[in-house]
């Protein structure tokens, strides 16, 4: 009988907590697996460590599920994966596929937000509610209150020029895909990096003439400069890619990152190969191996475009 009591007595406070922290997610769930090169997702010491969340209060995996309509029937579509920490209401990262390019299609005016992360049921993105308090999540609010105080726009992880078609753009704009990022870096070097990075994926990630990378895009907390009092704006921003190309039968990776910060003349964010940005890494994330990709893809850095840089 006791036994049975004590059941009941878990149940019932199981049931008081908010879904999204009643039950205990320490992986990604299979179906966003795909946005990961062989499933194979990061390894950041501390926070994510052989596919295992290590403090799984604060950081949660989310397959970043999108509804749509289409020809007047409804669809749910996984569209990228994200580690998100509810601590710093920002991204660890988001990981997703690079398909080619599309038609573009209108920006949206609000980003939405994930339900999951402060209590609610349904796993797909959506618009804020009215009266509803997230604590746990960034909201519209916090950028449009301090966002020109501190000079800073929302920064995509998975950018809306990386996105197939319309409806995978409109994904992106989700504020669990986003960080605060400083307007001119964002528009600056960033923003002409992510279009030298989409011409070389376009040109050499083909497989068997079909093109696909694996990208995966990440911030670096900083330690207390916030906006709004509540959403940590992070001090560097990274972004690696990893792909097959068969003709040349060999796999390509290269990766680029710099500081969230204004900018005052016309900055280039060199190309570096995957251990630098490991070894940049590790300084943030101590503990142990840092790894983005599987090993196959520390060889196959664009040697050519670093020969460029150091030319530079």
């Amino acid at each position: 009988m006791m036994g049975v009591l004590n059941h009941l007595s878990t149940l019932l406070l199981l049931s008081l907590l908010p879904p999204a922290f009643s039950r205990v997610v320490n992986r990604f769930d299979p179906e966003c697996t795909e946005f990961f090169l062989g499933g194979t997702t990061p390894n950041l010491p501390s926070i994510l460590v052989g596919g295992t969340v290590q403090d799984q209060n604060r950081y949660k995996p989310i397959c970043q599920l999108f509804k749509y309509m289409k020809k007047k029937v409804v669809y749910k579509t996984y569209m990228f994966a994200t580690l998100y920490d509810t601590f710093n209401r920002i991204p660890v990262f988001s990981a997703y596929t690079f398909t080619g390019v599309g038609s573009s299609g209108k920006r949206p005016d609000k980003w939405m937000i994930e339900p999951q992360l402060d209590g609610g049921v349904d796993p797909v993105m959506i618009l804020e509610k009215q009266g509803v308090i997230y604590t746990h999540q960034a909201v519209n609010q916090d950028y449009d209150i301090d966002g020109k105080n501190k000079k800073v726009n929302k920064g995509h992880m998975f950018s809306k020029a990386f996105a197939h078609q319309p409806v995978n753009q409109d994904s992106t704009f989700t504020l669990t895909n986003s960080v605060p990022q400083v307007k001119t870096f964002n528009e600056g070097s960033w923003a002409k990096m992510e279009l030298k990075v989409r011409k070389i994926l376009l040109k050499q990630c083909l497989d068997n003439n079909v093109i696909k990378a694996y990208v995966v895009t990440g911030a670096v907390p900083s330690k207390s400069n916030t906006l709004n009092n509540r959403v940590n704006i992070p001090d560097i921003m990274w972004t690696a890619y990893c792909c097959y190309n068969s003709e040349k039968k060999e796999w390509m990776a290269e990766a680029h990152w710099g500081e969230n910060k204004e900018e005052t003349n016309k900055k280039v964010l060199d190309p570096h190969p995957l251990s630098d940005l490991y070894d940049m890494l590790k300084q943030y994330y101590p503990g142990g191996d840092v790894q983005v990709f599987p090993n196959k893809c520390l060889g196959g850095s664009s040697q050519k475009e670093r020969e460029k840089s150091r030319g530079r």
